[in-house]
């Protein structure tokens, strides 16, 4: 099944989904789209999941206006999206940008209709160093990311896919990923590229009461790992599964693994704290 749901006037955001059972909702990372998670849906509804992929607004087949990129609005687009699809009791599956994401729906709208949180390689509490905060990639490489958008988005995209991934893929898998990014819109882009600049998540973890498991590759150049310690600390029920052999690409450096470890946290009881 796919559809478009209109969040606001004249703005709709494009959904997918396939399988019956418990729901999962996956949120994308900037630039790609739902399409990413193509490795993880050929799995999980044989184990009886209803996979929900959503193109986040500006990207994929979703519409692309001139505003709206915070993460609070995106948040609410989730929101909008959870309630037309009437979905219940679901994992929030959120990558890089969408783990962002993610996190700022639990915090907003107090984990409306959420019972687990899985972040993967999230860019967050910062994606960015800040004064008090020397994790992340440093402020003038994501304002150096989006002068290259406004001048050649597709080689952009292309040497932000060169640190990707740590494990050797195939170039027709990369041809494949990078052309993801080039599906986004060029206004897309640039504000997710400044959302991720310009947002800060630190204060939301204290109020993620989810359990949650956070998946996170140790090679990862984009989102290094100690960002995932750092989340980890701050969000209350959780655990962290680290991936040694795994950049950014965490979701198919180590397939095999991410896959297993994706279907050891959706069968966890809810109930149970980690």
């Amino acid at each position: 099944m796919h559809a478009y749901i209109e969040v606001e006037r004249g703005v709709r955001i494009y959904v997918e989904e396939i399988g019956q059972g418990k729901p999962v909702l996956f949120i994308h990372g900037w630039p790609i789209n739902h399409k990413m998670y193509e490795y993880q849906i050929n799995v999980l509804p044989h184990y009886g999941y209803r996979c929900i992929r959503v193109d986040l607004r500006g990207f994929g087949k979703s519409d692309a206006p001139w505003q709206g990129y915070n993460y609070n609005r995106m948040a609410d687009d989730i929101r909008i999206v959870v309630e037309a699809l009437r979905i219940e009791n679901a994992t929030l599956v959120g990558f890089s940008m969408g783990g962002a994401i993610a996190i700022r729906y639990i915090t907003r709208h107090a984990a409306y209709r959420m019972s687990l949180l899985i972040l993967a390689s999230a860019a967050a509490p910062s994606f960015i160093q800040r004064p008090d905060f020397p994790y992340g990639l440093p402020r003038e490489e994501v304002n150096a990311l989006i002068a290259s958008t406004y001048v050649d988005r597709p080689k952009m995209v292309d040497d932000f896919g060169k640190n990707f991934f740590a494990s050797s893929i195939s170039e027709p898998f990369r041809s494949w990923f990078n052309g993801l990014g080039v599906e986004a819109s060029s206004i897309g882009t640039i504000r997710g590229l400044e959302a991720l600049r310009d947002e800060d998540l630190r204060g939301d973890l204290p109020y993620v009461q989810l359990p949650t498991t956070i998946l996170y590759g140790m090679l990862d150049k984009i989102c290094p790992y100690p960002l995932a310690e750092l989340l980890h600390r701050g969000i209350q029920h959780s655990r962290i599964v680290p991936f040694g052999h795994s950049g950014h690409g965490v979701f198919y450096d180590e397939l095999e693994k991410f896959n297993g470890e994706l279907l050891t946290a959706l069968n966890r009881v809810t109930a149970k704290p980690y």
